[in-house]
């Protein structure tokens, strides 16, 4: 059984994966910053944020082909990207989240 810390660490990876995955797609990466009011420039300083890497998962966990899509060029079983995004700080229903 995987500690805290280690299911966090696989959380913060699987979330650097999905947000380079994003930043790659030229459609992807537009909708992204359009829904969350980041621009281009400012990603490195708002992925520091509370809550950013939690909500760069569920901008993929709300489009199913987009998950899909991701999971198969990266390797990375849809459900991990799940567990990952309820492992990473604001990534539970518990607490308002936000991207």
């Amino acid at each position: 059984m995987k500690d805290q810390a280690s299911m966090r660490e696989e959380a913060e990876a699987i979330a650097v994966r999905a947000l380079g995955f994003i930043a790659a797609d030229p459609e992807l990466l537009p909708r992204f910053l359009a829904i969350t009011g980041i621009n281009a420039n400012s990603i490195r300083r708002a992925a520091r944020e509370p809550g950013f890497m939690a909500g760069v998962l569920q901008f993929i966990l709300a489009h199913e082909p987009t998950l899909m899509r991701f999971a198969e060029e990266t390797g990375t079983p849809p459900e991990a990207v799940g567990k990952a995004f309820k492992a990473l700080p604001l990534g539970d229903d518990n607490h308002e989240r936000s991207i």
